[in-house]
């Protein structure tokens, strides 16, 4: 929300009201919990309060009256310097709009900082005239995201070497290695197959996601023919289709879709996006699938008739191990992640993921974006 400033004056007529009312205003600022800081229109710190000059090293008279994209060095997430004007603090001023970040502030011992920043423009008579800043240090959840991921990463190559060995012998057991099977023996051992099965995906799902919330995923960039990754996704998932009577059908432009980008990636997010289509649509339904060239991006769209999302759960669509109710009854198997890893994925790509759904029963479209590439892939 846009912090509106009154046109009336604070205080009495008194001067000395006046400046008692200013003093304690300052006092507040001050008092704040979390870091904060504010800039006059042209972008310039007026005033910063003693948690933000604890947390970033400075002293006050060093940062006063500077320009603030100057005075502070800023990465975003990935650990890539902003340039001025994709600060949040500009963007919120330019846009007039509130901004919500993870930034890495550069303290004064030249260490970079982790911080989530919101930054509200400051409007005067409808038109912005500066911006506060509010921020706090996230250095211990960061920290404790990376130990939770190294130690998913560390169980799972644990749980691989036992599994391996269950999903082998069974298999054998079914084969007749060890003597003939009764119809009632068999099941059971498909049963602890298939279930051996999908710990193997949730492991993989699990390994892959540790490696992208480490910053250890291997972007291998090649030149890319998205309508070949569509079709290979669909051919590889179209038995899955086949067996509920879904309909899938095609809406690609003619133009060529090339981009540079990563195959298993941008093979991964497909796969997903249709996977979960045919997943969460009934028997007989429809999916429609779109390429579309639109503006400076290359667009896929994943229509479904399926059950939809409801309101009260979109905005954790795509958040770890989420699951809508309505959906959990349907399939008992699913994990929550693979949405969390396709959105993980875009962003790693410099791609954009979202999605639009109307009431519940009437369906769900995913739109994934791939930027095109500056010069002719």
């Amino acid at each position: 929300m846009a912090v509106k400033k009154s046109t009336e004056a604070i205080g009495g007529s008194s001067s000395h009201i006046g400046s008692e009312e200013h003093a304690r205003a300052e006092a507040m600022f001050d008092s704040i919990g979390t870091g904060a800081i504010t800039t006059d229109e042209k972008g310039k710190i007026d005033r910063i309060n003693i948690h933000a000059l604890e947390l970033l090293g400075y002293r006050r008279e060093e940062l006063m009256g500077k320009w603030f994209p100057k005075a502070l060095i800023a990465k975003d997430e990935n650990r890539k310097l902003i340039d001025p004007i994709n600060r949040p603090i500009t963007r919120a001023f330019v846009t007039g709009k509130p901004v919500n970040a993870l930034t890495y502030y550069k303290t004064k011992s030249g260490s970079f900082t982790p911080v989530n920043v919101n930054v509200s423009p400051i409007i005067l008579n409808d038109r912005p005239v500066g911006a506060i800043e509010v921020f706090e240090d996230v250095s211990l959840e960061l920290e404790i995201d990376r130990m939770k991921s190294e130690f998913i990463s560390i169980a799972s190559h644990q749980l691989r070497t036992p599994l391996t060995a269950i999903s082998v012998y069974a298999q054998m057991l079914v084969d007749g290695y060890k003597g003939e099977l009764n119809n009632e023996q068999r099941e059971s051992l498909n049963t602890i197959i298939k279930s051996s099965q999908r710990m193997n995906k949730l492991i993989s799902a699990l390994l892959d996601i540790s490696k992208m919330e480490t910053g250890k995923i291997n972007i291998k960039y090649s030149k890319l023919d998205l309508k070949a990754i569509l079709h290979a996704s669909v051919k590889e998932l179209e038995q899955d289709a086949i067996r509920k009577e879904i309909r899938l059908t095609f809406d690609i432009e003619d133009t060529k879709f090339v981009v540079n980008s990563d195959a298993l990636l941008v093979g991964e997010i497909y796969s997903n996006l249709i996977s979960n289509a045919i997943k969460y649509t009934p028997p007989k339904g429809k999916i429609k699938l779109s390429l579309r060239d639109i503006k400076n991006e290359y667009v896929l769209r994943v229509k479904d008739n399926g059950y939809g999302i409801p309101a009260s759960f979109r905005d954790r669509i795509f958040t770890k191990f989420a699951r809508a109710d309505n959906v959990e009854n349907v399939d008992t198997d699913g994990s929550g992640l693979g949405l969390y890893m396709a959105k993980e994925i875009a962003n790693v790509l410099n791609g954009r993921l979202w999605f639009r759904s109307s009431e519940k029963q009437k369906g769900t479209s995913f739109y994934f974006a791939l930027p095109k590439p500056s010069k002719p892939a």
